[in-house]
């Protein structure tokens, strides 16, 4: 059966040499038998693959005639110009030696013998809620982490708990690395490292947005109108602030360096006038009184 050489690369077949070579890389080095990862019988369809898209005559008779193009070309096109793809670079970069540990065998052929390298363990990611006040102050968290091989047979794995220092400042998203606290290495490797992503968790009076927080600030109409001096709450303590007389519903003002992270943002406070509700005739009464002695049309310019 012909194999489709571009899906198994996952290039279109249009791709030109530089990307198909990336698309290599990426592959091989998922896919590599000393890796983790590693798949052999895939890894071998990758570098066939490779072998013959990055060599132009050979990628031109692929496109002609599949992957059967060898026996095409031995019928009656005189064979190819022995060229053939150069893995050394691509491997020593990867492996950090000419051929990649396969004890000098073609890399799309046969493997061999292949010397057992140290592989440093998977990486693994905690998602870790923090209430505002945590974030302003910091923290600390015991959490359990797993241990073992994520790539093995038997899909099971110990828990074993750590106790993780959340610093003061973080912010929603931010992620913080537990060096050597992830899954055990190979062939004597280091373990990988425990991943701290941060979530924050909804607080009923502030939103945040990045780095700011923002504060509705209800007020009377008699505040709004008047002025007045209120206490406002914040992350880092109570301040006061004074209200400018004529403050309209939706103004804003700004508390610097109350916000999070560790350059501080800043808290806003938006004003929200409220209504008092009529729960008498008295209330009523005035109400009306205000009407007539305070002809005022919010919606004059409509």
């Amino acid at each position: 059966m012909s194999k489709d050489y571009y899906a198994i690369l996952g290039v279109s077949r249009s791709a030109s040499d530089a990307e198909i070579k990336k698309a290599y890389r990426k592959m091989a080095a998922k896919f590599h038998p000393d890796k983790p990862s590693g798949d052999e019988a895939r890894f071998k369809d990758i570098s066939e693959a490779y072998e013959t898209l990055s060599d132009p005559e050979k990628r031109q008779m692929y496109d002609q005639f599949g992957s059967d193009y060898q026996q095409a070309g031995a019928g009656g096109f005189g064979g190819f110009g022995g060229g053939s793809a150069d893995f050394s670079d691509i491997f020593g970069d990867m492996f950090g030696g000419a051929g990649g540990g396969f004890g000098g065998q073609s890399h799309a052929g046969g493997f061999g013998q292949r010397q057992a390298r140290p592989q440093k363990g998977e990486d693994q990611t905690v998602n870790v809620m923090v209430n505002l006040t945590e974030a302003i102050e910091g923290t600390e968290r015991t959490i359990n982490v797993q241990t073992g091989n994520p790539n093995s047979h038997s899909n099971s794995y110990d828990s074993t708990p750590i106790k993780v220092r959340i610093p003061a400042g973080v912010t929603q998203d931010q992620k913080i690395r537990v060096k050597g606290k992830g899954f055990a290495g190979f062939n004597g490797g280091p373990s990988g490292d425990v991943i701290i992503k941060i979530n924050l968790e909804k607080h009923p009076h502030y939103r945040v947005e990045g780095n700011d927080v923002y504060l509705d600030l209800p007020v009377t109409p008699w505040e709004a109108a008047l002025g007045a001096k209120v206490e406002i709450p914040t992350l880092k303590g109570k301040v006061k602030m004074s209200i400018a007389p004529g403050t309209q519903s939706g103004a804003k003002m700004r508390i610097k360096d109350r916000g999070l992270g560790k350059t501080p943002g800043n808290q806003y406070v938006v004003v929200q006038v409220m209504t008092p509700p009529v729960s008498s005739d008295e209330d009523k009464a005035l109400y009306e009184k205000m009407a007539e002695q305070m002809p005022f049309n919010p919606r004059s310019e409509f």
